[in-house]
């Protein structure tokens, strides 16, 4: 897409009601058409910055982020995300809290949600824990604004979870789209989420489990390979083979990687801790007995130590389609003779794709921006505009000042800089995408929060 228009006439063909004052769990809740909407809104955002236009859509308001596990990407990614759209970050720090004084999820999602409009939660250690705290955590706010406490209800973005993880894989899915040329041309591609060898242990399964439940959606050819007693959550993968049934790719099991690797048009090599693993290890943790958590890490470490040779090697991506497939992580990887003795990926490998790796997350904070976006505001490109025609300075950016000072239709000279440009563009000001819940804001701020431009 070249304009603003045709993401909008994008959106106008999607169906995406549901997302407003909703919550994004799980990608496998979404519809189609929703997914189709985040990915719209993510590329329509990163258009508009790209091309120095404002989008910032809140006048105020705070983003509560709650990392419940040690992040980098995701965290910033969040920050970003919400900085964007002009909300301000607040970041909970439970050590710092009275969470250790004994305060319940109840009391604590009260007390941080005022005035604010998102809650980004990151819970991932352990199976079973994860996507239930998040749940109750929600419910606590939700009868907070029913009973009062809250003049609105925040949305959740899960940040992860022990069961998905969407914003990494809605990025590394948007990722793959930009690669391939669209999404008509991913019916049949093989990928191929492959585990690999790490010399550390109890990494989550929620990226693997949120790649076989989200890429089947779209017709590929979804391989999951691990050795024997890898397995991810059966829940999962029962969602990915009616995904495979429904949309006419197919979903396969292996315990051989260099299967898994052949002829692969992406691969996706990760580690992770088996299931039934990190089942005990929540067990463990819930009863006290930390020598039993201990003796867990110990016989996990010997059993991943008999996989070494579940590695990203360049032998084995030379097996790809045309030795060139899409080499994919959710970073930081275990890189052999960098980062560790031993690890997930060949250094020459991981050097070769650093580049299109840090595009790959690079579309995060868009993709949280667009979350959050689709679940605060309804009806958000609308096809009713206001018109202006401006001359646009050599620069880009408009002031408010400016765009409040002009009438509909007016056409002229902004600016007397002998660089103007000739070019005329068309503004076209999306009254609906600012009417946020009853509205916050003003008609000064309706005049500079959302222009938006494409050539004529």
């Amino acid at each position: 897409m070249k304009t603003l228009q045709d993401y909008i006439d994008k959106l106008n063909s999607l169906n995406f009601k549901e997302m407003y004052n909703n919550d994004f769990f799980w990608t496998w809740d979404k519809t189609d058409d929703e997914l189709e909407a985040v990915f719209t809104v993510a590329d329509a955002l990163r258009f508009m910055r790209e091309n120095n236009i404002s989008t910032k859509v809140f006048e105020s308001g705070l983003g509560i982020s709650i990392f419940r596990d040690n992040s980098t990407r995701t965290r910033f990614s969040f920050a970003s995300a919400c900085n964007l759209l002009g909300l301000e970050v607040q970041d909970l720090d439970e050590k710092k809290s009275q969470i250790a004084h004994g305060e319940t999820v109840r009391e604590t999602a009260n007390m941080v949600s005022f005035m604010a409009d998102v809650i980004g939660i990151r819970d991932d250690m352990y199976i079973g824990k994860g996507h239930a705290y998040q749940k109750e955590f929600m419910e606590a706010v939700t009868e907070g604004n029913k009973d009062g406490i809250l003049e609105q209800r925040p949305t959740l973005v899960n940040l992860q979870c022990d069961v998905d993880h969407p914003t990494q894989c809605m990025a590394d899915m948007l990722h793959i789209i930009h690669e391939f040329g669209g999404v008509e041309n991913l019916k049949g591609k093989k990928i191929a989420m492959t585990w690999a060898y790490s010399p550390s242990y109890g990494k989550p399964l929620s990226v693997p489990q949120g790649v076989i439940g989200l890429m089947t959606r779209f017709g590929m050819d979804v391989v999951l390979a691990h050795p024997e007693g890898y397995d991810v959550m059966p829940e999962v993968e029962e969602i990915a083979k009616k995904n495979a049934e429904k949309n006419g790719g197919s979903f396969t099991k292996t315990n051989d990687m260099a299967e898994a690797f052949k002829d692969a048009d992406i691969v996706y090599p990760k580690s992770w801790a088996p299931f039934a693993a990190m089942e005990k290890r929540t067990d463990l943790y819930a009863e006290g007995d930390f020598d039993g958590i201990d003796k867990l890490e110990k016989e996990l470490l010997a059993q991943n130590a008999e996989h070494k040779d579940w590695a990203c090697t360049e032998e084995l991506m030379k097996t790809t389609k045309d030795g060139k497939a899409l080499y994919l992580h959710c970073l930081p990887a275990d890189i052999t003779g960098v980062s560790c003795e031993t690890g997930e990926v060949d250094a020459s490998v991981f050097d070769r794709y650093r580049i299109p790796l840090y595009k790959e997350a690079s579309f995060k904070p868009y993709i949280i921006a667009a979350m959050i976006m689709l679940s605060k505001f309804e009806n958000h490109f609308a096809n009713q505009t206001v018109r202006f025609q401006v001359q646009l300075e050599a620069g880009g950016y408009f002031s408010a000042q400016k765009f409040s000072s002009l009438q509909p239709q007016q056409a002229g000279r902004v600016g007397a800089n002998s660089q103007v440009l000739n070019q005329i563009f068309q503004i076209r000001l999306q009254k609906r995408l600012l009417g946020f819940a009853k509205t916050r804001y003003s008609a000064h701020k309706l005049c500079r929060l959302r222009i938006l431009t494409d050539a004529e």
